[in-house]
C-alpha cells in the first residue's frame, strides 16, 4: 500500500502542474450535463395545430380550446378545406390538424358520442407516437366535461397511477443516463492516457526499474482520478438536482457506493487500453469506442434491452453502464434499498476487480 501511496503521489504532483487538465476533467462534465440535459428532451410542447371546424358551435370551441390551454398545442391556423390542411402538413407549418364534424354540438347536447378526426404529420415516428397520446387524452378529458357527455361508459376501466415520475418528465429519465455517459467517457479517456504519455515521454522506464509492483502502481496511478472523478460525479448530481429538479429519494451512502464501484470500472477500462496503445491518439481513439458507443446504445440508456436482438442483448451484460443505471436509477427516483440492488452492485464489483487485474497482467507482461 505505502507504494500504490507513492505512485499516488507523483501522479497527483504531475495532475497538479496541468491545471487545465484538472479543471477540464472536474469542471467539464457538468458543463456537458448542461448541455445535454437541456437539448435532449423528449417532451414536446407547442405542437402547432391547425383546425377544421365544421361545426362552429359552442361545443366545438370549447374543444378547440381544451387544445390550446392543454399547452402542449398553439393554433396556427383556421381552416376550411381539406385541402388547406394537406398543404399545411406538407410544408410543416403544422403537425397536427383538428377536424371537428359537423352536428358535433347537436350530438354531445343529445347524448351521442360523436367522433373528431385528428390528422398528424408522421415524419417523425416518435413525435407523432407522443402526439397522438396528447390529442387523445385531451379528447377524452373533454368529452367529459362538456355538456351533455354521455354518462355511461364501459363497466371495466383502468385508473392508471403513474409512480416515481408521476408527470411522465423525460428529464428524469435522461439524466441518469447522462451522468453514466460523461462519467464513463471522462474517466476512461483520463486514465487511458495517462500510462500512455509516460511512454511518450520516456518516465515509463524509469517506473519500471522502481521496486514497485504492477498492481500497485495500477492503484497508484487509478486514485487520483478516481477522487477527481468522484468530485465531477457530486458536481454533476448537484447540478442536476438544482437545475432539472432531480430527486434524492434514496441513501447518500449508497449512491457513493454505486458511483465509487462504477468510477473504478472505468478506471481500469482506461489503464487497460493505455498499456495496449503506444499513442495518445491511438489511445484516445480506443477510449471513445470503447465507452461512447456502449454505454449511448446498449446500457438501456436510451434504447430499451428488451426490444434488442438476442445477441445485442448478450452483449449488454459486459457493459457496466447497465447494472449502474439501474442501480442509479433505483436510488435517486424510487429510494430502493441497497439490498434489493446487490446483483447490479456485485456485477459492478466483477467489473472493476476484473479491468483492474487485466491490466496488471498486460503492464506486468509488457515490463518483461
Amino acid at each position: 500500500m505505502r507504494k500504490a501511496l507513492a505512485v499516488y503521489r507523483k501522479e497527483w504532483r504531475q495532475i497538479l502542474r496541468d491545471r487545465r487538465t484538472l479543471l477540464i476533467l472536474v469542471f467539464v462534465p457538468a458543463f456537458f450535463l448542461l448541455l445535454y440535459g437541456y437539448a435532449l428532451n423528449w417532451d414536446i410542447r407547442h405542437i402547432a395545430l391547425a383546425v377544421e371546424d365544421r361545426d362552429n358551435s359552442p361545443e366545438s370551441r370549447a374543444l378547440v380550446s381544451a387544445f390550446v390551454n392543454s399547452s402542449y398545442f398553439d393554433q396556427v391556423a383556421l381552416i376550411h378545406s381539406p385541402a388547406e390542411a394537406e398543404r399545411l402538413l406538407d410544408a410543416n407549418e403544422a403537425r397536427a390538424v383538428l377536424v371537428i364534424p359537423e352536428r358535433f354540438g347537436r350530438d354531445v347536447t343529445n347524448g351521442v358520442s360523436p367522433q373528431v378526426q385528428v390528422l398528424i404529420n408522421g415524419d417523425n415516428a416518435n413525435t407523432a407516437t407522443t402526439v397522438i397520446g396528447y390529442a387523445t387524452s385531451i379528447v377524452r378529458g373533454a368529452g367529459v366535461s362538456l355538456r351533455g357527455a354521455p354518462p355511461a361508459g364501459p363497466r371495466l376501466s383502468a385508473e392508471p397511477r403513474i409512480w416515481y415520475n408521476p408527470e411522465l418528465r423525460s428529464t428524469l429519465f435522461l439524466v441518469p443516463g447522462l451522468i453514466a455517459y460523461i462519467l464513463m467517457i471522462t474517466a476512461v479517456i483520463s486514465t487511458a492516457l495517462s500510462i500512455v504519455k509516460e511512454k511518450e515521454v520516456g518516465t515509463i522506464e524509469q517506473v519500471r526499474m522502481a521496486p514497485i509492483g504492477t498492481f500497485p502502481f495500477v492503484v497508484g496511478k487509478s486514485i487520483p482520478y478516481f477522487l477527481i472523478s468522484l468530485t465531477s460525479a457530486a458536481l454533476i448530481i448537484l447540478a442536476a438536482m438544482a437545475l432539472f429538479g432531480l430527486p434524492m429519494r434514496g441513501n447518500w451512502l449508497s449512491l457513493l457506493l454505486a458511483l465509487s464501484l462504477f468510477i473504478a470500472g472505468a478506471l481500469g477500462t482506461g489503464l487497460l487500453i493505455s498499456t495496449a496503445a503506444d499513442t495518445q491518439q491511438v489511445a484516445f481513439q480506443a477510449a471513445m469506442l470503447t465507452s461512447f458507443l456502449p454505454t449511448l446504445m446498449l446500457s438501456g440508456f436510451i434504447f430499451p434491452i428488451s426490444s434488442m436482438p438476442r445477441a445485442l442483448q448478450l452483449i449488454t451484460y459486459v457493459v457496466p453502464a447497465r447494472y449502474f443505471l439501474v442501480a442509479l436509477r433505483g436510488i435517486v427516483l424510487k429510494g430502493t434499498p441497497l439490498w434489493l440492488l446487490a446483483p447490479q452492485m456485485m456485477a459492478l464489483t466483477i467489473y472493476a476487480l476484473a479491468m483492474l487485474a487485466l491490466a496488471s497482467v498486460r503492464l506486468a507482461r509488457e515490463a518483461r
